[in-house]
């Protein structure tokens, strides 16, 4: 595996050096077998990638790169450019909310900085031929992050309020709360509204498509 790169110029480098390359050659480089499909193996494009890059944290809380202060995330997009599905951040916390601000929150921890590689995701290319896009090193605008307080604060009360299971995918702006589990027998603890310890799927924190779509569409103009 590639040694952890020590620079954002470095990391740049290496991301710009996957551009066009297909899995089948990156997985190659990297040894490791490309599967028939993602349905069991949701995680391999991001983890090639990873590999590549010389990523450390996996799903820790913590940044990817986290001496560099960088998040990595690959994000699938179709023909036309736009993303093909919602961007997870991070796993919400539904337990030991009280006090928790957004300035000190895993998410806002997470998008300070985002290295976000584009990689083609329409069904109808074979997984093996598919290849990387332009990467791009973006942090959020003011008006960004105040889209991504409003909904992350939004959502909080739900879960500091004990109202998680009265929470939607059509809460948030741009960012929304989903059930992040492999199945339904996976359940975590929260609180209900009378303040008793109830069951429930996790949670995640995922950005919607139009707003990673923005990203992308701006990316795109300036180069």
């Amino acid at each position: 595996m590639p040694l952890l790169p020590q620079t954002e110029f470095e990391l740049m480098q290496r991301a710009n050096q996957l551009v066009g390359q297909s899995f089948a050659c990156l997985a190659s480089m990297a040894g490791i077998a490309v599967p028939a499909n993602l349905k069991r193996e949701k995680g391999w494009v991001g983890q090639l990638i990873e590999w590549h890059l010389g990523a450390e944290s996996g799903s820790k809380a913590q940044p990817d790169f986290e001496h560099l202060g960088i998040e990595l995330k690959t994000i699938p997009i179709s023909f036309t450019g736009k993303p093909l599905e919602t961007t997870f951040v991070s796993v919400a916390p539904l337990t030991g909310v009280h006090g928790l601000t957004w300035e000190n929150s895993h998410v806002k921890h997470k998008l300070a900085k985002v290295l976000w590689v584009p990689v083609e995701g329409e069904r109808e290319i074979p997984l093996a031929e598919r290849r990387v896009g332009r990467p791009l090193l973006w942090s959020p605008s003011p008006a960004e992050e105040l889209l991504l307080k409003q909904d992350w604060e939004e959502l909080m009360e739900f879960i500091v309020l004990g109202k998680v299971e009265q929470i939607t995918a059509k809460h948030g702006a741009v960012m929304q709360l989903r059930p992040k589990a492999a199945n339904s027998k996976v359940v975590t603890e929260a609180y209900s509204s009378a303040g008793q310890p109830i069951k429930t799927l996790p949670r995640g924190f995922y950005l919607r498509t139009q707003f990673t779509a923005e990203i992308l569409m701006r990316h795109l103009n300036l180069n």
